[in-house]
């Protein structure tokens, strides 16, 4: 029997079971939340890295031995929080940061008029620094442990319009430097997840209107107190863990804030 199996087992035996003397009552979770918490291990534990093709449902389905609907319902729920994609005649993938649709899972910021396009990155500062308290707290990490800080400005068709501070774990980001950031062309993420192993999730973002001061004014070409959005995002990744700590500052301009609702 292999460990998907023995897993499998044991979470039906602790679902079936009654509750044990003086303990809580175990929850159930229904069979194809559990397959869907199965694959999950498989894709957090790197046995299916990003952009490869995992096996069918019909090879998941006897592998976990269980019907080929309940693995396709476990799936669905995966590629809905986009985990995998599915792609037609092909099969389904583990997704990664480095296809063109997932550029702006994250960036919501879209232009006025023309096409939706990644911005250029000029990075300001680089460095290794003691955590921060709220960021130490924000990362779930003690305060005072090593985080990555970057400060960066990104401009669409040469004009500034994003200001961006971000604190990343010290310990995970291990490595990353000016020249590493400055050398690759693709989005940050993907670097992320290509040479960190540290694939983004999700991310809670919270969002309010500020007045620009002298320095982000300096650096966005505004003048002192022109409206500006300002976001704070923690982006997660498997089993919820915190691994980024945004902040932006964004000039809408030629740009607006857009998130599509469902």
């Amino acid at each position: 029997m292999n460990s998907a199996s023995s897993n499998l087992n044991s979470a039906n035996m602790q679902s079936a079971s009654g509750p044990s003397a003086g303990g809580p009552s175990p929850t159930f979770s229904p069979l194809y939340q559990q397959i869907k918490a199965l694959i999950t291990q498989s894709l957090q534990s790197g046995e299916w890295k990003p952009g490869e093709l995992i096996p069918s449902e019909v090879e998941l389905a006897g592998r976990f031995k269980v019907s080929q609907g309940t693995v396709r319902k476990a799936i669905d729920e995966l590629a809905a929080e986009n985990l995998v994609v599915r792609k037609q005649g092909k099969g389904t993938f583990v997704s990664t940061h480095h296809e063109a649709r997932a550029h702006f899972r994250f960036l919501r910021l879209m232009p006025d008029e023309g096409v939706p396009h990644y911005p250029e990155s000029k990075f300001i500062e680089v460095k290794r620094m003691r955590a921060p308290a709220d960021v130490a707290r924000l990362l779930e990490l003690k305060s005072g442990d090593a985080v990555v800080f970057i400060k960066r400005v990104q401009s669409f068709d040469g004009t500034p319009t994003i200001v961006e501070e971000l604190w990343l774990p010290g310990l995970i980001f291990k490595g990353l430097t000016a020249e590493r950031l400055n050398e690759y062309k693709g989005p940050m993420y993907g670097l992320f997840e290509s040479e960190f192993g540290t694939r983004m999730i999700r991310a809670q973002e919270k969002i309010r209107a500020v007045c620009a001061g002298d320095s982000e004014a300096e650096l966005l070409q505004l003048a002192a107190g022109t409206p500006l959005l300002m976001s704070e995002r923690v982006s997660f990744t498997y089993g919820d863990k915190p691994v980024e700590l945004r902040r932006g500052l964004y000039s809408t301009l030629r740009h607006h804030y857009q998130n599509d609702l469902s």
